[in-house]
């Protein structure tokens, strides 16, 4: 990062540096385009160096280093020098701004904020517009409440009046670092880091789950076409009901004892057992 001193040094440099007549900016651009002269772009460059450093104090007020916006600046310049076609006979400081706006531009979106904003043109022209736009409207008092502000900012910059508001709020407000403690209470007080944790299972552990689950019914179902019909319907009212019926309900219900329900529910598990070991020994060994 460039020194006070340093940078002081270079804006003086700058303003002293000559104009560059209509036909000898030609001439030195051709040299450059047509022969890489070095020289040439040197004092391309230089002369234009008061350019730059006029729309970096236009962008001050983002709250980022001065000589920082310069250097920006004159890397945009070095690209409008290799972009220039001298026979366009356009002057080069009215190609060259674009490109030293623009890259400053790009150099204040991505270091105003850690949370990276909008690269639409609507967003940029948003970012750089809508301050000016707000103290404009306030100063001719026409509209008061906040929905006509957004309105007319939205119709001015041709974007929707919900992303006005999302760059308003972006805007009124500054970087809270997540080890912050949330309140002002400097004792053990908790962070907003702490909030952030999800005591919910990873996605993979979901997966995992569910393709267990079912490869489980899979196997149950298959085992239960062993059983006949009596089986099968003392395994589900046992087992497989939210409420599981009692031994006694069942033998009413079947008019056997009720230890004779025991007995065919014990069969059932046991020949469920066999069926899955049997059917999916290779599976099961995956599981031990």
């Amino acid at each position: 990062m460039t020194t006070e001193p340093a940078r002081r040094d270079m804006i003086r440099n700058a303003m002293k540096a000559p104009y560059l007549e209509r036909e000898e900016e030609h001439q030195l651009a051709i040299a450059w385009k047509e022969q890489q002269d070095q020289e040439a772009l040197h004092k391309i460059t230089t002369a234009h160096m008061r350019l730059v450093i006029s729309m970096a104090s236009k962008f001050r007020n983002f709250g980022l280093p001065m000589s920082d916006l310069i250097q920006e600046g004159y890397v945009g310049l070095l690209e409008a020098a290799a972009r220039f076609e001298p026979a366009r006979e356009v002057r080069f400081s009215t190609y060259a701004t674009w490109w030293i706006r623009a890259s400053m531009q790009d150099y204040i979106l991505r270091n105003w904020s850690i949370v990276r904003g909008g690269t639409s043109s609507s967003q940029k022209a948003l970012f750089f517009n809508l301050r000016r736009l707000r103290a404009k409207l306030a100063r001719n008092g026409d509209l008061i409440s906040q929905p006509d502000v957004y309105q007319e900012i939205s119709q001015a910059l041709g974007v929707s009046t919900k992303d006005v508001a999302l760059m308003d709020s972006r805007l009124s407000g500054s970087d809270t670092s997540l080890h912050a403690p949330v309140s002002d209470d400097d004792s053990g007080s908790a962070t907003r880091m702490d909030f952030l944790v999800d005591d919910r299972p990873l996605q993979d552990a979901l997966v995992e789950e569910s393709i267990d689950g079912n490869r489980r019914t899979s196997w149950l179902r298959d085992a239960m076409q062993v059983l006949n019909e009596r089986e099968l319907k003392i395994i589900r009212k046992r087992k497989l009901s939210e409420e599981g019926a009692t031994l006694e309900s069942l033998g009413n219900e079947l008019g056997i004892s009720k230890e004779r329900v025991r007995q065919i529910e014990n069969r059932a598990l046991e020949k469920m057992k066999s069926a899955l070991v049997s059917d999916n020994r290779a599976d099961l060994a995956s599981y031990a």
